[in-house]
C-alpha cells in the first residue's frame, strides 16, 4: 500500500515538475538550441531527486569516465521511461531520435524541435531511415551525443532482446564510436504500471566500440556486451535488499 501511495505521489510531482520546466523553458525559444538542452538536463536531475526522495529509487552510475568527448552514438538498453530523462545529465550535449508526431505536441513538441532532436517518420519506410541518418550525422558532426535505444521500444527486465538493425546502419554512416550502456531500470520502474519500487538503478557505461567495424561485427558485438552486462546488473540487484 505504501508503495502505491508513494508511486502516485511521484507521478503527480513528475507532471508538476514537467509543467514547471516547460514554463521555465519558454525564454529559451529565443536563445540558441543548447539552452533548451540544458533545461532538459535540469528537468532530468530534478526527476531523479524526486524519485530518491519520494519513492526511494536511487541511481548508481558505473564507468562514467569511459564517456568520450565529442560526437558519438550512445546505444542504451531500454526497459522503462526512466532512461528517457535519467541519461540526459550524463552527457554534454545529448539528443534523441524521436517520433515525428511528438514534435506536433504544443509547447513540448516545439521545444523538441528547438533542441534539434532527430525526427523519424515511421510510415515512410526506407526514406525515413535515409532522412534520419542524414540528420543524425549532421548533429553528431556538431559534437553531440545521440542517445538511441537499439530495441526501439521498452522491453521488460529479463525479457528476450529484440535489437533492430537500424543501429548498425547508423553506426556505419556516422563514422563515430558507439557507447553501449547497460541498466536495470525495469526492476524499479516497470512499464505499463504506475508502481515505482524502491531500490538502486544500476547504470553501467561500457567500453566504447570504435568506429570502422563491419556492420555485422558491430551489431553482434553491441548486442553481446549490452545483454551480458544487463543480465549481470539484474542478477546483482535481485540479491540486494531495497
Amino acid at each position: 500500500m505504501l508503495t502505491l501511495v508513494r508511486s502516485i505521489a511521484f507521478n503527480v510531482l513528475f507532471y508538476v515538475n514537467t509543467i514547471f520546466w516547460l514554463i521555465v523553458a519558454l525564454p529559451t525559444y529565443l536563445m540558441p538550441y543548447w539552452a533548451i538542452v540544458e533545461v532538459a538536463k535540469a528537468w532530468g536531475r530534478v526527476n531523479l531527486a524526486l524519485l530518491r526522495w519520494v519513492v526511494g529509487i536511487r541511481i548508481e552510475v558505473r564507468g562514467a569516465e569511459k564517456i568520450p568527448k565529442g560526437g558519438l552514438i550512445v546505444a542504451a538498453k531500454h526497459q522503462s521511461a526512466w532512461e528517457t530523462f535519467a541519461l540526459l545529465p550524463l552527457f554534454e550535449n545529448p539528443l534523441f531520435i524521436v517520433k515525428r508526431e511528438l514534435q506536433w505536441i504544443p509547447i513540448f513538441g516545439w521545444f523538441m524541435t528547438k533542441g534539434r532532436m532527430v525526427p523519424v517518420n515511421r510510415g515512410a519506410g526506407a526514406q525515413a531511415l535515409r532522412d534520419m541518418t542524414a540528420r543524425a550525422r549532421t548533429e553528431i558532426g556538431c559534437g553531440r551525443q545521440l542517445i538511441i535505444f537499439p530495441e526501439g521500444t521498452r522491453r521488460p527486465a529479463g525479457a528476450e532482446p529484440r535489437y533492430k538493425y537500424g543501429v548498425a546502419h547508423l553506426y556505419a554512416e556516422a563514422g563515430v564510436p558507439c557507447l553501449p550502456i547497460a541498466l536495470n531500470s525495469g526492476l524499479f520502474w516497470p512499464r505499463r504500471t504506475i508502481l515505482r519500487h524502491p531500490g538502486t538503478v544500476l547504470v553501467e557505461v561500457l567500453d566504447p566500440i570504435p568506429s570502422g567495424l563491419d556492420k555485422e561485427v558491430f551489431f553482434e558485438r553491441l548486442k553481446d556486451v549490452i545483454e551480458m552486462a544487463t543480465a549481470r546488473l539484474i542478477a546483482e540487484s535481485t540479491t540486494r535488499s531495497p
